[in-house]
């Protein structure tokens, strides 16, 4: 995102106090430093008459009922400094806003970005922020202007007058005159009441993105968004995905003249292609009004950046802050094509503005398609490590073990499949060396095997190490384990593992076959390779002899040495 200064201040109410040298995260309130405003937002498919027309009296009589709301919501608030508390109290700006232009201009049968649809979001703009306006002054003729209202009474006139002569930019001839004529009336109003009694709020409006209330108040479209798509996918926090179907689609083609079976038709389409282009019976000429930010899933339409801009700067003259809202642009922008948005966006007058480019995100919160209908899940980058965790609720297993009486615990958490995702290894006391290095060691190979890193290697990598404590187990199908490292991962093998991989670490009961040299007088060497790894496998898992200490050999379930003739105790 980017801020230009100069518009920013040029705007600004209360220049007499100081100047605006920041906004909010958003960038829609924008006022004097250690200040805060209570937001609200319009539901503009509320004041959608049956006739398709906009009810105007009922908008200004709610923009008077919420702004009044807002304004005794700056007293009884609590706030997060003094300072903020202070200047709050002193000069009251206040934020209120609208959602849903997007879906009333579809409903309207206006394209988002076509001049008509500018020329109407213009003007709904224009009423709320001078009715906003007004009726603080009307406020203020009984309770009095803000505090620091006379230092600035000049820059607030000022600007009050500016937005006022913003009005005659409209197209007179692309909205309609009731439209025109209420937006120049409640300026005309705003600016003599405050040239009369003040303004109980040094701010009135701004355009907020209103993104969870927006789905409290069953919108179609955020804050001056369009649409995202006709059909969208909504990530969930606690995972999952929630589709998302665009309800004002019926209306639009009502309003264009669509007949009720021709609607079914076209609906019906679009439910199973998740796109409207190429719907039956849908003319060529309409197409426009379902433009989206986004692509369709099987699409081609969207609305093109500038259209972005130049709908912000259609209602931009008719807020007190600033609108927050982000500029889509496709994945294949270039660093000019973000740089001319940038310039042309101060061109035409804007305070702030954000690029949001498709998929810079590893995970974004809407798209257009759900993850099955996908070749491969978007968050996921090609030749990137991806965590796999388990499920909140997940199946273990846990294990005794002893290896010369140093007895633990082995707990293994299940993937749905029965494959393990985690490991936990309890010895000793809490606290001690073991116990740290056991718990060290373990969460290592959780991550392993979250990441992708198969259990064959682990268990290939880690057994047969050799360090003490060391010796007998008590398990049968272990008998004798070189160190705890070794006893772990023969022991995972041996539950987890084929029969193959499991037989190539030493810890099938049955000794392999080895070849001799009588078979085979001409062995090639993969053949030779292949009996050297059986003479290790054989000698794998081998203790040292007790008694001289040399290297003992696999004897049945047992080993003896082949040096002095000792054996580990059943032959």
């Amino acid at each position: 995102g980017i801020q230009f200064d100069t518009v920013i201040n040029k705007w600004h109410t209360c220049k007499g106090t100081d100047r605006i040298y920041a906004s909010n995260p958003c960038s829609e309130y924008m006022f004097l430093n250690d200040s805060a405003c209570n937001l609200a937002s319009l539901n503009l498919m509320k004041y959608r008459l049956e006739t398709g027309e906009f009810d105007v009296e009922g908008f200004k009589h709610a923009v008077d009922v919420i702004l009044t709301a807002q304004e005794i919501i700056v007293g009884n608030a609590s706030y997060p400094t003094a300072r903020i508390e202070k200047n709050s109290l002193r000069y009251r700006p206040l934020g209120l806003g609208f959602a849903n232009l997007g879906a009333l201009l579809m409903a309207k049968g206006l394209p988002y970005d076509s001049e008509e649809g500018r020329a109407y979001a213009g003007a709904i703009t224009a009423i709320m922020c001078g009715q906003a306006y007004a009726h603080s002054a009307r406020i203020a003729s009984h309770m009095g202007a803000f505090e620091g209202y006379q230092p600035n009474a000049e820059s607030m006139l000022e600007v009050i007058g500016m937005h006022g002569q913003a009005v005659s930019e409209i197209n007179s001839d692309l909205v309609s005159s009731d439209l025109l004529d209420s937006a120049k009336a409640v300026w005309g109003e705003a600016l003599a009441l405050g040239e009369e009694y003040g303004y109980r709020n040094s701010q009135a409006t701004v355009l907020a993105p209103t993104g969870t209330i927006g789905f409290m108040m069953d919108c179609d479209t955020t804050g001056i968004e369009p649409d995202i798509s006709l059909i969208k996918y909504k990530k969930l926090v606690g995972g999952g995905m929630l589709k998302i179907v665009n309800q004002t689609v019926p209306q639009a083609l009502e309003e264009l003249g669509y007949s009720p079976k021709e609607q079914e038709r076209i609906l019906e389409y679009l439910k199973q292609a998740e796109t409207i282009e190429g719907a039956p019976g849908l003319r060529e000429e309409d197409l426009a009004v379902f433009d989206c930010a986004f692509k369709p899933l099987n699409g081609e339409r969207t609305i093109e950046p500038m259209g972005h801009v130049r709908m912000m700067a259609a209602a931009q003259p008719f807020l007190s802050g600033a609108i927050s809202k982000t500029v889509n642009m496709p994945t294949e922008a270039t660093v000019e094509d973000i740089q001319n948005v940038y310039f042309q966006a101060w061109s035409l007058g804007l305070k702030a503005i954000a690029i949001y480019r498709d998929g810079c995100k590893r995970s974004q919160p809407l798209n257009t398609s759900s993850p099955a209908s996908q070749a491969e899940e978007p968050s996921v980058e090609k030749n990137k490590p991806h965590r796999k965790r388990l499920s909140d609720e997940r199946q273990a297993l846990t294990h005794k073990f002893s290896i010369a009486g140093h007895e633990g615990y082995i707990t293994v958490g299940l993937y749905d499949d029965g494959m393990p995702g985690e490991v936990f290894i309890r010895m000793s006391k809490e606290g001690s060396t073991i116990s740290g290095l056991m718990d060290s060691f373990a969460t290592s190979i959780s991550m392993a095997l979250q990441y992708g890193v198969p259990l064959s290697v682990l268990t290939g990598k880690f057994s047969h190490t050799r360090y003490e404590p060391s010796g007998f187990t008590g398990n049968r199908d272990i008998p004798i384990a070189k160190s705890i490292t070794d006893y772990i991962f023969r022991w995972m093998a041996l539950k987890f593992l084929p029969t193959e991989p499991i037989d190539a670490l030493g810890t099938s009961l049955a000794s392999p076959k080895i070849e001799t040299s009588f078979d085979a007088p001409q062995e090639s060497s993969n053949k030779m390779e292949a009996r050297e790894k059986a003479v290790f496998t054989v000698q794998a898992d081998a203790p040292s002899c007790s008694e001289c200490g040399t290297i003992m050999v696999r004897n049945g379930a047992c080993y003896k040495c082949v040096n002095c003739g000792a054996t580990s105790g059943c032959s």
